[in-house]
């Protein structure tokens, strides 16, 4: 699915934006951490936001990366959610995208939350300028 210069590009430490669809219809767009995963964007999240909910009514969604100030990628397919018991993906990430004490910080402020991982598999990607 990915081409060796998206790959490269999703491996950046960039924020992505993120959508799930509400229960009207509407797309639902928050801005999130992620880390590519062979073919796959992991992303974590608190167990008890709205996103989550949406995923559970319905898997399909869209993940976009860049096309800020440069050319970016959209991503369109479906979540998954899964555990993080052992907090793996939540320090992973964290430390894709923060050091030291800061990321530390976070570490120790986030242990206690009901931290869960969203699988995302992508159908379709879309150069975005």
């Amino acid at each position: 699915m990915f081409t060796d210069e998206i790959r490269a590009f999703l491996q950046k430490p960039l924020i992505a934006r993120m959508s799930t669809i509400d229960p009207d219809g509407w797309p639902h767009t928050v801005p999130v951490w992620f880390m590519l995963d062979g073919d796959e964007i992991a992303i974590i999240s608190v167990r008890q936001t709205a996103k989550i909910g949406h995923i559970q009514a319905n898997p399909k969604g869209a993940v976009q990366v860049g096309g800020d100030d440069s050319a970016g990628y959209m991503l369109k397919g479906t979540f998954r959610i899964e555990e993080d018991p052992d907090r793996a993906w939540m320090k992973k990430l964290t430390y894709h995208y923060e050091s030291g004490e800061k990321a530390e910080k976070d570490i120790a402020d986030w242990t206690p939350l009901d931290m869960i991982v969203l699988r995302f598999t992508p159908k379709s990607v879309f150069k975005v300028a």
